[in-house]
């Protein structure tokens, strides 16, 4: 018994000898891993064009392709599409694209047995038909309607300008600085609509060095020999002085003023300053909370926006890296498109190079060199026939008491720009003021060029504190209400005209009698006698403006004036009566706000949003107290407006609330 149990011994050494030859010893064997035959080495490139359940050939490294029972799966919002590999070679594979893909962003997996594994992300572009471009072509593409390819149509990165060829193709050798492409939508065409920002351009995807396709489709649409154009002035959406609330009385208005007038092809520009940079971070209000609010408001209107330097990110620390955010949400900071037979540009005349990532804001009112020279390979396709509506958030010009005006922008840059658009027709629109005023070529500042400006009003007119402060007076620093100005447009033929929130078209002036105007300290009874001497001068220039008197003086603020308008005044017994033109503040303004403000306990420093003394003012005497008169102004275009002035005219808040 005991040698048999010596046996098995022995021989259980010898099985465990053998075990431990197989799978190692833990103090002296190596752990060979087991062979993966799963290496996927795939060059994955960023973006691949491929005609709609085409094919598509994939390369890959060191034997790492895929096999033909592998899955190649792209997967988008939830959904997965399993695209067979339908040829294999040495050096890649070839995958048939799922013919329920469309254009967009995917993840990319391979499936192999019940293994699967991610390989990175692609951008997929379904296109009608494959193109292969010059060399050194970096973006190119189709631009098209229902019809087929459209010949000239003028296509940009920034900087590099080109035109579409006799089949709508086009190639540029691009830089890729600004990250996108966008075309100069040519007349009678629009181009597809995301809420109200159309859809002229499109961010590129793939590196500076890699050639991709951006294709555009257009919409053939009738009406542009006639429509209407709506430009919108600074609205400062920031959740604070109720503006959300006032907001949502413009919407109203230009809602109402679309259905009365829905047989009309209508667009409209946004002039800057949608938003209000200081509270993008503060009240959590930026330019996405502005496209949510007015696509909640506006609909099936195309709205082309300019950047103003309330648009721009104060914590950057250069211009590029400020106009950022505007790029990624909105639209490119400069670009044309033609609407019938006008060609419109719009441009950024904000440079925020000097910004240091605080509050400071440090920008500088001119048009980059970068600018300049797009915009005069952009010019190089219109003929000086077409008349030009230049669009730029900063004002060129601006008045002065002399009854004249200056430039009011960086001069060379200004020069330049003057100077690229010598023998146009120009009609400059711009904002940023809050104020409206009126530049015709008749100008001695114009130096002898066709240009105008029309600084519009603000659709906040004063940062929404009027109406905050004084509910249904809407009313700008100048006097001119809140709103917006409607062009028509008849070929080549412009007019204009002001549109208050809240009043008709009819509503383009308005008068006080002076008689019964005047401010004191006693309308400021909370104001402390130990404010700075500054402020209570400040507040003082109001009183001295309008003193208790009984000179007949009636005071006319015709907001939209130019000096092709004419003004006339008769009083009850037919008289003529010759008003003097006057700058001067306006007393509605000054009672709705300057006097709120000012009549405060706490005031260490003049407030802001006060009232200013502005051009587009008149005065004229009449006999006495009681003599009316009738008022009638009349624009270039032949409109009239009349008030029939019943005298004494009581002045007050509630008196000129919209009815």
């Amino acid at each position: 018994m005991k040698r048999n149990l010596k046996y098995f011994k022995i021989l259980l050494c010898l099985v465990l000898a053998v075990i431990s030859s197989l799978y190692g010893c833990e103090d002296g064997g190596t752990n060979e891993e087991p062979v993966d035959d799963f290496n996927i080495q795939i060059s994955l490139p960023s973006t691949i064009d491929v005609t709609k359940g085409g094919e598509y050939i994939f390369t890959a490294q060191d034997g790492g392709g895929l096999k033909t029972s592998d899955s190649f799966i792209l997967e988008s919002g939830g959904i997965s599409y399993a695209c067979p590999v339908i040829g294999v070679s040495s050096t890649g594979f070839t995958v048939q694209i799922s013919n329920e893909c469309e254009t967009g962003d995917y993840n990319v997996s391979v499936k192999r047995d019940d293994r699967k594994k991610p390989v990175g992300q692609i951008y997929v572009n379904i296109v009608d038909f494959l193109f292969t471009p010059d060399e050194g072509t970096t973006i190119y593409g189709i631009v098209k309607s229902e019809e087929g390819g459209l010949k000239g149509v003028v296509v940009s990165d920034g900087e590099e300008v080109t035109t579409t060829d006799e089949e709508g193709f086009y190639q540029l050798k691009s830089s890729k600085k600004r990250n996108y492409v966008f075309i100069s939508v040519p007349k009678n065409y629009e181009v597809p609509s995301s809420g109200v920002l159309p859809q002229f351009f499109q961010t590129l995807k793939a590196n500076a060095n890699t050639a991709e396709r951006i294709d555009f489709t257009l919409n053939k649409v009738e009406g542009q020999d006639a429509y209407k154009v709506f430009m919108l002035g600074d609205m400062h959406l920031a959740a604070r002085t109720n503006d959300l609330s006032q907001f949502s009385a413009f919407t109203t208005d230009l809602n109402n003023y679309r259905n009365a007038h829905s047989s009309e092809k209508m667009y409209a520009i946004a002039l800057g300053d949608m938003t209000w940079d200081l509270y993008w971070y503060s009240n959590n209000f930026g330019l996405p909370e502005y496209l949510n609010t007015i696509n909640s408001q506006v609909k099936d209107l195309q709205i082309f926006h300019t950047i103003g330097n309330h648009d721009y990110d104060y914590q950057a620390t250069s211009d590029f890296t400020a106009e950022l955010k505007y790029m990624n949400y909105i639209a490119p900071t400069y670009y044309s498109f033609n609407i019938g037979e006008v060609h419109y540009i719009v441009l950024d005349d904000i440079d925020c190079s000097e910004y240091d990532g605080t509050n400071s804001r440090k920008y500088k009112k001119l048009t980059s060199a970068e600018q300049l020279s797009w915009l005069e390979k952009d010019l190089s396709y219109i003929d000086k026939s077409t008349p030009l509506v230049v669009v730029m958030h900063a004002q060129v010009y601006y008045p002065l008491e002399t009854d004249e005006f200056r430039i009011d922008h960086d001069i060379t840059s200004t020069e330049q720009l003057f100077n690229i658009l010598d023998d146009y027709k120009v009609h400059f629109v711009t904002g940023h003021t809050h104020m409206n005023f009126n530049v015709t070529p008749q100008s001695a500042v114009t130096g002898g060029n066709d240009f105008y400006e029309h600084n519009t009003g603000a659709v906040c007119a004063s940062w929404w504190w009027s109406g905050n402060l004084t509910p249904g007076v809407h009313i700008s620093p100048d006097g001119t209400p809140g709103g917006y100005s409607i062009w028509d447009v008849s070929g080549k033929d412009l007019q204009y005209v002001y549109k208050a929130t809240g009043w008709s078209e009819d509503y383009q002036f308005r008068s006080y009698d002076l008689n019964n105007v005047h401010f004191s300290l006693a309308d400021v009874p909370q104001m402390s006698s130990s404010v700075p001497a500054s402020v209570k001068n400040k507040y003082m220039q109001y009183v001295d403006a309008y003193p208790v008197n009984n000179n007949n003086e009636v005071l006319i603020n015709i907001w939209n004036w130019n000096p092709h308008w004419t003004l006339t005044i008769t009083d009850e017994s037919g008289k003529s009566l010759t008003p003097e033109k006057v700058w001067a503040y306006d007393p509605l303004h000054i009672a709705a706000l300057s006097v709120k403000r000012f009549n405060s306990a706490s005031l260490k420093a003049t407030p802001s949003f006060i009232t200013k003394k502005f051009t587009h003012f008149f005065k004229v005497k009449a006999d006495d107290a009681d003599t009316d008169l009738t008022i009638t102004v009349e624009d270039e275009f032949g409109h009239t407006w009349t008030e029939n002035m019943q005298r004494p005219k009581v002045f007050s808040t509630d008196a000129y609330i919209a009815k």
